[in-house]
C-alpha cells in the first residue's frame, strides 16, 4: 500500500552525489525496524503512486499476459502463451486485497526494466537490500531455458556504488517466489541512491518473471564490540560486484556473513542453490505470517476460458446488459469479476440481467467470465451482452457450455 513516506522518498529530480569513499565491510550484527522503503506496487484499489524513469527496452502494457519487452502491473496472470507460463493468482505481499505486482516479459536484448531514485537515506549508514522474485514460466516446453538472471545496481549520479546478482533463476513446476537479500552502505555525505534492475539475459524460452516487495531496511548496529579493519588503499577499480543471496527466514537479529576477501578474478559470481526446503514456496506460509492464497474458481480453473472481446474505452461508469439470444430457452449463467463470483445461477431472458462497472484509474482492468450452468433446452448456452460506454454502444455475442467458458476484458484507454 502507498503511504506518506513513500511518495516523500521516491522522487524523479536529478540527484546530484559524488563516489563515497568505498564501502564498508557488511555487518555482522544488524537489527532491523519497518522497512525504510518498500516497493509493492499497492493493489487494484489502491495503486502505489509512481512512474519508472523512462527504460530504453521495455514498455508498460495494460492486461495480465504482456509480450516480449513489456512489463505490466497486474493482480494476477492467467492462461498466457498457451499455458507456458504459470497461472499466478497473487501477489506476494502478505494480507494485500488483491495486491499488484510486476510482471515482465524480457526483451530481446539485455538491460533495465526498473529504474528509480530514492532520497532520504542516511549518509554512511548500512542497509539490507530485499526483493522477491518469481519465474512465471513452467519447465519443461521442450525448448532450451534461457533464464532470467538479474542485477541490482545501487548508483550515484550515475557511478556505480554497489552491484548485486541473483545467478539464473530457473523455471519450476509450480511457480516459486524466492527472496534475495544483500548489503551495502551509503557513501558519506550521500543521502539519495538510484536503484536500477537489469535482467542481464537475452529474451527467449524461460525469461519471464515477476517481482514485488522491493525493500530497503537500515541496520542498527547491537552495542558488541566488532574487529576494526586496516583503512583499504586508494583505488581506481570499479567496486566488487556481489551476489544477490537468497536469504532464508530469520527470526530477531539477523546474522550477516562477513564480505568476500578482494579478488582479482574477472568471473562473474554464481549464487549457490539453497536446499530446496529452504526455498520459499508460493503455497507455503511465511514464518510468523498469514500468506494470503487466491485459489482459482473451479468453473474457471477446470474450463477453457478463450478471450471472445476486449475493449479498451475511457473512464466513465458502464452498463452491461445480458440478455438470452433468440429463443429464451432456460439458459442459466454465473458471472466472475476478477476471478470473483458476481452473478451465481442467474437466468436469461427477454429482460436484461444490468452490470455496473466504474471504469478509472483506481479500477482501470476488468475481467467478466461467463460460466454456463446448463445448456437449456438448446444447446449451446448463448447470449446477448450490450456494453454501454460514455460514447459507444457494443454488442457481443457469447456461446458457452460445459466444457468452454467465454471472456470478455475492459481495459481502461490512457
Amino acid at each position: 500500500m502507498a503511504n506518506a513516506t513513500f511518495l516523500l522518498k521516491l522522487i524523479v529530480l536529478p540527484l546530484i552525489c559524488i563516489m563515497g569513499h568505498g564501502l564498508r565491510a557488511q555487518q555482522t550484527h544488524c537489527i532491523y525496524d519497518e522497512p525504510f522503503l518498500k516497493i509493492d506496487f499497492g493493489n487494484i484499489h489502491s495503486p502505489m503512486p509512481f512512474k519508472l524513469t523512462s527504460l530504453p527496452s521495455y514498455n508498460k502494457v495494460k492486461g495480465v499476459c504482456p509480450n516480449d519487452g513489456d512489463y505490466t502491473i497486474a493482480s494476477y496472470s492467467m492462461n498466457c502463451f498457451n499455458g507456458n507460463w504459470h497461472n499466478l493468482m497473487a501477489d506476494h505481499t502478505a494480507g494485500d486485497q488483491e495486491g499488484r505486482m510486476m510482471i515482465v516479459n524480457a526483451s530481446i536484448k539485455p538491460g533495465p526494466f526498473f529504474i528509480v531514485n530514492i532520497a532520504g537515506m542516511k549518509p554512511g549508514k548500512a542497509y539490507q537490500l530485499v526483493s522477491w522474485l518469481v519465474n512465471i514460466c513452467r519447465s519443461g516446453q521442450g525448448c532450451t531455458p534461457t533464464p532470467p538472471s538479474l542485477s541490482f545496481s545501487i548508483l550515484c549520479n550515475g557511478k556505480l556504488v554497489k552491484k548485486f546478482t541473483t545467478g539464473e533463476i530457473a523455471p519450476t513446476s509450480e511457480p516459486q517466489w524466492k527472496q534475495y537479500a544483500a548489503f551495502f552502505t551509503m557513501p558519506e555525505n550521500e543521502h539519495s541512491i538510484t536503484l536500477q534492475i537489469d535482467d542481464m539475459t537475452n529474451g527467449g524460452c524461460g525469461n519471464d518473471f515477476a517481482i514485488d516487495d522491493i525493500s530497503l531496511l537500515e541496520c542498527t548496529m547491537q552495542q558488541t564490540a566488532i574487529e576494526k579493519k586496516p583503512e583499504p588503499t586508494k583505488t581506481t577499480t570499479k567496486p566488487q560486484q556481489e551476489i544477490f543471496k537468497e536469504k532464508k527466514p530469520a527470526a530477531g537479529p539477523v546474522k550477516v556473513p562477513p564480505a568476500p576477501a578482494p579478488t582479482t578474478q574477472k568471473k562473474e559470481p554464481v549464487l549457490k542453490k539453497l536446499p530446496e526446503e529452504t526455498t520459499p514456496i508460493l503455497s507455503t506460509p511465511e514464518p510468523g505470517k498469514t500468506t494470503r492464497i487466491t485459489t482459482l474458481p473451479k468453473p474457471i480453473a477446470d474450463r477453457a476460458n478463450p478471450l471472445i472481446k476486449r475493449i479498451e474505452t475511457e473512464a466513465a461508469d458502464l452498463l452491461l446488459e445480458l440478455y438470452d439470444n433468440g429463443q429464451v430457452d432456460g439458459d442459466t449463467v454465473s458471472i466472475y469479476h476478477n476471478n470473483h463470483l458476481l452473478l451465481s445461477h442467474a437466468a436469461l431472458t427477454d429482460k436484461p440481467l444490468q452490470i455496473k462497472i466504474q471504469l478509472d484509474a483506481l479500477h482501470p482492468h476488468h475481467e467478466l467470465i461467463m460460466v454456463a450452468d446448463n445448456l437449456g433446452s438448446i444447446p449451446p448456452n448463448t447470449s446477448l451482452m450490450i456494453l454501454t460506454t460514455k460514447n459507444k454502444r457494443y454488442e457481443i455475442f457469447i456461446s458457452s457450455s460445459e466444457q468452454k467458458n467465454a471472456k470478455i476484458v475492459i481495459d481502461l484507454k490512457e
